[in-house]
């Protein structure tokens, strides 16, 4: 990769930016600046993504984040040509496009009708763990900040019961929500993840291992009542197992509160 030449950079992406209404020429010049900016340093059996299935430019993040810097604008105001322009990139498969097409739904206003339906549907087509983590931070930053209702009915849709392939999706949301310094609204969405707590499925742990960090984080003694008052409540023994098992990261002090909780009982594994 060559060194990043700032003033270069920002005239590339300004001129990206000037086919933001026609798609397929985006995407052809977008192809140009990855390319230009690709790290051949590295080897190339490396273009897959690490911890991913995707191919990846290997581009540094500052190109990303000035090409997202000119396109801002545009994807707020003109929501149906964002829409149109996501779906291109999106469907182009690699990290990076696919990074900008998480960026332009976060962009565009809550109240655009399919923006729900893409982000659903994209989050069904990751199996990277960070995209994943990016694209339900990114995607939903306005809905989160502008309509913050419309965000917690999205997450209690995700965390029904009978709609476990979704869980994830929604425990990331909520992670996302306590990590955002603007969103200041943690018991409804205690109360949505209270079901999710008490089942605790083993393909989840580490979801619920991050999330229950991230809470204790920010609300340590919000967080510490209501894991206790959960836990104290459950009758499924999959809380308790799942719990020992991600308790080794916990902080000592939460450690120590659920310890009587989680602890082995006669009979149990």
């Amino acid at each position: 990769m060559p060194a990043i030449d700032i003033a270069r950079l920002r005239k590339q992406a300004a001129r990206l930016a000037d086919f933001f209404f026609v798609p397929d020429e985006f995407l052809k010049h977008l192809r140009e600046v990855l390319e230009f900016y690709v790290n051949r340093t590295m080897r190339k059996q490396q273009a897959i993504a690490p911890g991913s299935n995707l191919p990846t430019y290997r581009t540094h993040s500052f190109v990303i984040k000035q090409i997202e810097q000119e396109i801002s604008r545009r994807a707020s105001d003109y929501p149906g040509a964002a829409l149109e322009l996501a779906d291109l990139l999106w469907d182009e498969g690699h990290l990076e496009t696919r990074l900008l097409a998480a960026f332009l739904l976060g962009r565009i206003p809550p109240q655009e009708g399919t923006l729900l339906v893409r982000l659903t549907a994209w989050t069904q087509q990751v199996r990277d763990s960070n995209l994943r983590a990016e694209l339900l931070d990114t995607s939903l930053r306005r809905i989160r900040t502008e309509t913050p209702d419309q965000f917690l009915e999205l997450i209690g849709e995700w965390l029904q019961p009978e709609r476990t392939r979704l869980w994830s999706n929604g425990i990331q949301a909520v992670i996302s929500a306590v990590s955002d310094p603007a969103f200041i609204n943690l018991p409804p969405l205690l109360k949505l993840i209270a079901p999710v707590i008490e089942a605790s499925p083993a393909k989840l742990q580490n979801e619920i291992e991050e999330l229950v960090l991230a809470l204790h984080k920010k609300y340590p003694t919000e967080t510490t009542y209501f894991l206790r008052q959960v836990l104290a409540a459950s009758t499924d023994p999959m809380t308790a197992i799942t719990f020992r098992r991600i308790s080794s990261s916990f902080p000592p002090a939460l450690k120590e509160e659920l310890r009587e909780f989680i602890r082995v009982k006669p009979g149990q594994p």
